[in-house]
């Protein structure tokens, strides 16, 4: 297992997503419960979930997460992720907005601290000196207990790095970017070889590729009028559907599900502590939490990286 802030960091990092969104409360708290009680100890999620949905404001999934820990006493089995910047009403990473939105998160969950925080998309028209700065300066105010970043490019991680070297600033221990059989080349072409260098570990979103990895999306028709058409209908590509047929060749041959072997597929990856995936409901959980446990064989990932290498995104 991976380790964060000096914890062994379980194989599936639970996606909070859903909570308050797709999934109402009822289903958010049986998801959390059976994820722990499975031995998952780190629940990603952020302020502006899930703002994007009509009659949403953002911080609905740290809401039901919030309330969730303060009613299931298992605050001490989990470590909680959530990020800044695209909050409706904290936007960007200045330094007095990145204060008033972590102190809104603390409220939304209910807790002292914040396990980790990620800067959750770069913010250019800010100097990243203040931006670095005013995240160490949570960290040493005890509020966050550590740094992450999501959706930077490689060169200004490193950026980041040089700044926080240069100014003795709390340097960041994870990275949250897209990555899945489907989407590779972001991480593979440069993201990988920083987190290698800066000894990142690494947490990849949509690592189902808003489902089309699980194999419920095999023609048009079954997408057409879904929630997910417009993120999913750019997979539908000869060399995507590709990926799909190997997934349910292995996962036959394993006696498991498509999503469990996907998942798998980036426990084998390099620098890779854990995937995020979501569950709206607790029936998609088992699958999901299978992947801690799944050993794909040498042969299986070639497979697996040879038709994906077709994708090409």
């Amino acid at each position: 297992m991976a380790k964060l802030i000096d914890t062994d960091v379980f194989p599936l990092v639970l996606g909070g997503n859903t909570f308050g969104w797709t999934s109402d409360e009822a289903n958010s708290k049986e998801v959390l419960d059976s994820y722990v009680e499975a031995g998952g100890n780190l629940i990603d999620t952020a302020d502006v979930y899930s703002a994007w949905a009509p009659g949403h404001s953002g911080g609905e999934s740290e809401i039901v997460l919030g309330r969730w820990l303060a009613t299931s006493g298992k605050r001490d089995q989990v470590m909680v992720a959530t990020k800044v910047s695209q909050h409706p009403q904290y936007q960007g990473l200045s330094a007095d907005n990145i204060t008033a939105a972590a102190d809104e998160s603390l409220l939304r969950l209910g807790l002292d601290h914040i396990d980790l925080y990620y800067a959750h998309f770069d913010d250019e028209k800010t100097p990243l000196e203040e931006t670095a700065a005013a995240f160490d300066k949570l960290v040493k105010d005890g509020k966050v207990r550590a740094i992450g970043l999501s959706n930077y490019s490689a060169e200004r991680i490193r950026e980041w790095f040089k700044i926080a070297h240069e100014n003795n600033l709390t340097l960041p221990v994870a990275l949250e970017p897209q990555y899945n059989l489907v989407h590779r080349k972001d991480y593979e072409s440069g993201l990988m070889q920083v987190a290698k260098d800066e000894n990142l570990s690494v947490f990849p979103y949509f690592s189902l590729a808003s489902g089309f990895l699980t194999g419920k999306y095999r023609t048009e028709d079954d997408l057409k009028g879904k929630k997910r058409e417009g993120m999913v209908k750019d997979y539908f590509t000869p060399a995507g559907l590709d990926v799909v047929s190997e997934l349910d060749r292995i996962a036959k041959e394993h006696d498991a599900e498509l999503a469990t072997v996907a998942l798998a597929w980036l426990n084998h990856r390099p620098q890779i502590a854990a995937p995020i995936a979501s569950a709206r409901i607790p029936s998609q959980l088992p699958a999901l939490l299978a992947a801690a446990k799944l050993e794909l064989s040498d042969e299986d990932v070639e497979a697996l990286n040879k038709v994906s290498d077709k994708v090409g995104a």
